[in-house]
């Protein structure tokens, strides 16, 4: 099974990636976090590695070379051999959501407008979490980062960047999953998340009586709605 974690930059993956594998774990599950390509032996990824990844937003040729070089050879390198071994839950921070929604907002680019339109070209999650908080929250968690780059900064001062951002995730990648949750991290802790999460991965829990699991449709709405 495998789990994406993506949103705009300090909207809290990395915090919730660590809950969730806790909560995991607590249930007796195998599981592996990981960054990156899915597959382990991608032809590129040294390649790739040279190209300035903070740069990406402003850069249509950073945004085409990982869009197809990358994600796309990786969807079909991970469609005929998973990595991961079997009966593991795989966590994904940040995948080719976030490529395509960056070049959307930054752009927008040849390349992720095509990606947007066909967003099934890449590999698939069994479910994906996108995640994002108001400004305000995203700027107190930016004054203690202790190395802030240009992505964080413009994440935080560029409203309209942030709102193209992540209605390209809600709006458009997120059609490729087999299951969608939003949630706004000012708003619930991480455990509150994780819980929500794992009970959805696990087909456990999530009913309409069950308070946390409507807020996280309830918050996909809003953001709809907002845009």
């Amino acid at each position: 099974m495998r789990v994406l974690i993506d949103g705009l930059d300090l909207s809290g993956k990395t915090t919730l990636t660590a809950a969730l594998a806790a909560e995991l774990e607590a249930r007796g599950r195998t599981v592996v976090e990981h960054r990156g390509f899915l597959t382990d032996r991608h032809p590129a990824r040294r390649l790739l590695k040279k190209l300035p990844l903070v740069r990406q937003p402003d850069s249509t040729l950073v945004t085409t070379a990982y869009l197809t070089a990358g994600y796309v050879l990786d969807s079909l390198l991970v469609r005929t051999r998973a990595s991961e071994p079997a009966g593991t839950v795989l966590i994904q921070d940040g995948y080719v959501d976030r490529t395509v929604a960056f070049g959307m907002a930054g752009g927008p680019y040849l390349a992720a407008v095509l990606a947007l339109r066909w967003p099934r070209v890449f590999a698939p999650f069994d479910i994906a979490v996108y995640l994002h908080a108001p400004a305000d929250a995203r700027r107190a968690r930016l004054g203690v980062r202790e190395t802030p780059d240009a992505v964080d900064i413009r994440g935080v001062e560029d409203a309209t960047f942030a709102a193209t951002f992540t209605a390209m995730l809600t709006q458009g990648m997120g059609r490729r999953h087999r299951k969608l949750l939003v949630f706004d991290t000012s708003a619930h802790s991480p455990h509150e998340m994780a819980t929500t999460i794992a009970d959805a991965l696990l087909g456990t829990s999530v009913a309409p009586a069950t308070p946390a699991a409507p807020t996280a449709v309830a918050a996909l709405g809003e953001l709809e709605r907002a845009a």
